[in-house]
């Protein structure tokens, strides 16, 4: 299972997790939860989580200093993706860019995967 946080990502990360710390046994485990679900206007729509408890079927990547657990169901969707950051003067925030996406939405939330993805709903 390979997924990618480049270095601006994980920056952002890290300082999202130093933020979100509770005790020394909680950061030990807190990381990033990535998964996939129907939903979006293309069909599938990203989450991403803020964890200090995976599931017990999750996938645990370690990215420099980054815990993160992509939802085992959710994997076979994920799989090659790149989550990078991004600062601009209209949009910030987290982009994904993933191999197994057919298209994606104008937000960059959404994608669809090919015949398998479930109808997409409007944004809003």
């Amino acid at each position: 299972m390979t997924v990618t946080l480049t270095e601006k990502a994980e920056f952002r990360l890290r300082a999202f997790l130093r933020g979100s710390a509770g005790d020394s046994d909680e950061t030990i485990t807190k990381g990033v939860r990535i998964s996939v679900k129907d939903g979006g206007c293309s069909g599938y729509e990203y989450g991403m989580d803020i964890t200090s408890k995976p599931q017990p079927d999750d996938i645990v990547i370690e990215q420099g200093k980054v815990l993160v657990y992509v939802d085992a169901k959710s994997a076979p969707l994920l799989e090659g993706l790149v989550i990078d950051f991004v600062e601009g003067v209209v949009e910030s925030g987290f982009k994904f860019t993933n191999p197994k996406a057919t298209s994606t939405c104008g937000c960059g939330k959404s994608f669809k995967a090919g015949d398998c993805s479930p109808e997409g709903v409007p944004c809003s």
